[in-house]
Parts: structure tokens; C-alpha cells; sequence
């Protein structure tokens, strides 16, 4: 009777090991997915790989699980130098818009001057052509 009752008890602990060893490689998935993270499936797959590999590679999925927050991202980043680098793209995008903006101004200044020189190019030549008009018999 007691040979039954340990075998039924080893049966039951090894299911119970099988069970939570596959439950257990979900964990860095489950977290991924609740911080939304952008590598959520290949997580996914690296910890069924990790069930081949004795979960070797487990606790580095769970880092990278970890790393990622939707509120946040890496969080590799200062807020402080975040914001600095913001407002210096910023000001060199309104920089750019003023250049732009100069040359645009003089390139239209340029267009209207070449327009007008064309112009009087133009007059020069049919004052030209109109004095060889009355000069030739």
C-alpha cells in the first residue's frame, strides 16, 4: 500500500515539476506584453528556445522583458537631456526656416532682375531689328 502511495506521489511531483517549468518560461512574455513592449514576440519564442536550453537563457529575458516600459521606452535617456536635445532640434529647425526663407526671398529677387534684363535684351533687339528695317532698301 505504501509502495502505491510513493508512486503516485512521485507521479504527481513530476507533473507538477513538467507544469511549472513550462509555466514558469511565460513569465518574461507576460511581462512584455503588459508593458507593451516592441519585442514582445521574439521574447516569446527565446523562452520556448530557453526550455531547450535548461532556461539558461531565462533570466536574460527577463531583464529584457523588464528594460522596456510603454510610458517610458528604454529609459536610457535622462528627461533632462531628453528635453535639451528637444529644444535644440527645435532651435535649429526654426534656424532652417529662416534660411530657407532668405534665400527663397532672394532667389525670387534674382528671378524678377534675370525677367527684367530679359526684357530689355528683348527691346534692345527689336530696336535692332527695326533700324536694319528702315536701313535696308
Amino acid at each position: 500500500m505504501l509502495d502505491y502511495f510513493a508512486l503516485i506521489l512521485l507521479i504527481f511531483v513530476v507533473i507538477v515539476i513538467f507544469y511549472g517549468i513550462i509555466a514558469i518560461h511565460d513569465i518574461p512574455y507576460e511581462i512584455a506584453k503588459s508593458r507593451q513592449h516592441p519585442h514582445q514576440d521574439a521574447i516569446h519564442i527565446a523562452g520556448w528556445v530557453s526550455l531547450f536550453t535548461l532556461h539558461v537563457i531565462w533570466p536574460f529575458l527577463w531583464i529584457w522583458a523588464t528594460l522596456y516600459r510603454s510610458d517610458r521606452g528604454w529609459g536610457m535617456v535622462d528627461d533632462k537631456e531628453e528635453k535639451a536635445l528637444i529644444s535644440n532640434l527645435v532651435l535649429l529647425n526654426e534656424q532652417q526656416k529662416t534660411r530657407l526663407e532668405k534665400v527663397e526671398a532672394e532667389s525670387t529677387a534674382l528671378t524678377i532682375s534675370l525677367f527684367e534684363e530679359i526684357n530689355q535684351i528683348k527691346a534692345q533687339l527689336a530696336d535692332m531689328a527695326a533700324k536694319e528695317n528702315k536701313e535696308t532698301p
